[in-house]
């Protein structure tokens, strides 16, 4: 049965294109106008995909999406923001929340289908248990906490190993700092001498990576993403 996504915008015109558009590509439909109702209708339809307006009534998207990731349940429900050109900061606000991916407004309905058909995979794909992965010459063994680079072991302490796989599985999100100074050194709030430490570790990683050096990229002023396309 093809995948059921779930439009959450207050313009009804677009709610009307993109579920004639979606449902002519063969997936299953369901629509909320603003974010209570979104919230509501997640735990009712169990949906695989969120498209998810910023601009929404009664709750806003990135509540929506804060409020998402925050349950377990519902965390691991891929969603694509859908925002305006001048919403630049809640763009990154979103993805630092959980968003997989974001389109903005007006978008082409060709290339909204192609960003869902690129984030379902890789939703399907990280819900596959692997002990082993590999992403071009890098192999990560999970269970044994072993890396390799080109079929040969690279030696890295623990908070490298952390800080290379909370990258990754991100699925190429951007991570701030913050947020990885909070996730695996437990700092709550940050000082500038705290957010050194991440790029210490980050240049440490890059050095053990050699030429996939590049897979981890920097966001100016921000944080850093893993990169799975490039190199």
């Amino acid at each position: 049965m093809k995948e059921k996504i779930l439009i959450v915008d207050d313009e009804k015109d677009i709610v009307k294109m993109l579920d004639y558009n979606l449902k002519k590509e063969g997936y299953r439909t369901a629509f909320a106008y603003d974010g209570e109702d979104a919230l509501v209708l997640v735990k009712r339809e169990h949906p695989d995909l969120i498209l998810l307006d910023l601009m929404l009534p009664e709750i806003d998207g990135l509540e929506v999406c804060k409020q998402l990731k925050k349950e377990e349940k519902t965390a691991g429900i891929p969603v694509i923001m859908l925002t305006a050109k001048s919403q630049e900061t809640d763009k990154v606000i979103g993805l630092e929340l959980g968003a997989d991916d974001y389109i903005t407004k007006p978008f082409s309905i060709r290339e909204l289908i192609a960003r869902v058909k690129v984030v379902l995979r890789r939703s399907k794909e990280s819900e596959r248990p692997a002990e082993v992965m590999k992403i071009g010459s890098i192999a990560i063994d999970f269970p044994k906490i072993q890396v390799f680079v080109g079929g040969k072991q690279i030696v890295l302490s623990s908070k490298e190993f952390e800080l290379l796989t909370t990258l990754i599985k991100a699925k190429g999100r951007v991570l701030s700092r913050d947020f990885l100074l909070d996730s695996i050194w437990g700092y709550d709030h940050a000082m500038e001498i705290q957010t050194r430490t991440v790029d210490v570790h980050i240049m440490s990683l890059r050095k053990k990576l050699k030429n996939q050096a590049k897979r981890i990229v920097t966001v100016k002023n921000y944080g850093y993403r893993f990169d799975f396309d490039g190199v």
